[in-house]
């Protein structure tokens, strides 16, 4: 049987590396090499997509790609266990080592992973819990996926306890009136499938009283100035992980923002740099969490 391969798009979005990086690498430092497919397309082999999972995380955290590209993978591996050796520690006294959590995904208990998240939430109160356990794991989880140290059904039990968590927590938020205001709708843009950030969002606007209603993940544009306009939306928040084109992500922003109506507020936060270093005019760009409780303040102050 012929190995198997992944197209150039499939790459881009497995790895967050875009198809021009991909080129220009292939062109400047001899790797990756894909093979060509029946129509003489990319088609990359599954072993430099691996490769290229941990250049990227190695980039992520610092290193060059001229250094690191045309390193063989084992000598990757070996830098990379030796950047990020072990998952990162969530400051603060109270909190235990989330390594724990870890090991519980490790050891298959998922049981124990939900029972012990719950009972942080419960120490803890929801804003922590996200801002100080739910954001570090997620993290965590991410380190330990791109170096091997977990398999992808261990980090879909993750997300799906997480979630599990994190819904139950706002399902006991007491629910906005229906006059409250601002009502924020919470979505991400087709190819952005990670609806984790998404729950976390909308916490932190439930906390601050703010109406919300969420799409889920993957929402096409026109459908959400539809369903802003249907639910007399004042916001529209936005999560990029960083596993869209940087382009993409620019380009959507902008077509959204022409076609939803000015009164409308965009706000987009996550993990993605493009976000930050190529701003949309019109889009309110969110550098964490905790800024949530100041922009509802700031609009609730304007809309006065």
């Amino acid at each position: 049987m012929k190995p198997l391969t992944l197209s150039i798009a499939a790459v881009e979005r497995d790895t967050g590396l875009s198809k021009d990086t991909l080129r220009v690498w292939e062109r400047r430092y001899g790797f990756p090499t894909p093979e060509r497919d029946a129509v003489g397309e990319r088609a990359y082999p599954l072993d430099q997509v691996e490769k290229l999972r941990i250049v990227k995380r190695l980039m992520d955290g610092g290193h060059r790609p001229g250094r690191v590209v045309p390193l063989p993978v084992e000598a990757l591996q070996h830098l990379s266990e030796n950047t990020v050796d072990s998952p990162r520690k969530s400051g603060g006294p109270a909190l235990p080592d989330l390594r724990v959590f870890v090991d519980l995904l490790r050891s298959h208990d998922v049981d124990g992973l939900r029972r012990q998240l719950q009972q942080l939430l419960m120490r803890l109160g929801l804003q922590r819990f996200v801002c100080d356990v739910v954001m570090p794991f997620n993290t965590m989880v991410g380190d330990a996926w791109m170096r091997g140290q977990l398999e992808i059904h261990e980090e879909h039990v993750y997300s799906e306890a997480i979630q599990i968590v994190l819904r139950a927590a706002l399902a006991a938020v007491p629910s906005a009136a229906p006059l409250d205001r601002p009502r924020v709708l919470l979505t991400t843009f087709p190819g952005e499938p990670h609806g984790i950030g998404l729950l976390m969002a909308e916490a932190m606007f439930a906390l601050d009283g703010a109406k919300c209603l969420s799409l889920g993940a993957q929402t096409p544009l026109w459908d959400m100035v539809l369903a802003a306009a249907a639910y007399r939306s004042d916001i529209v928040a936005l999560g990029f992980t960083g596993c869209m084109n940087p382009n993409q992500v620019v380009d959507g922003l902008t077509e959204l923002r022409a076609k939803m109506p000015p009164e409308v507020e965009i706000w987009v936060g996550g993990s993605a740099p493009v976000l930050h270093r190529r701003p949309v005019v019109g889009v309110t760009a969110l550098a964490a969490l905790a800024d949530i409780k100041a922009q509802i303040e700031r609009w609730r102050h304007g809309s006065i």
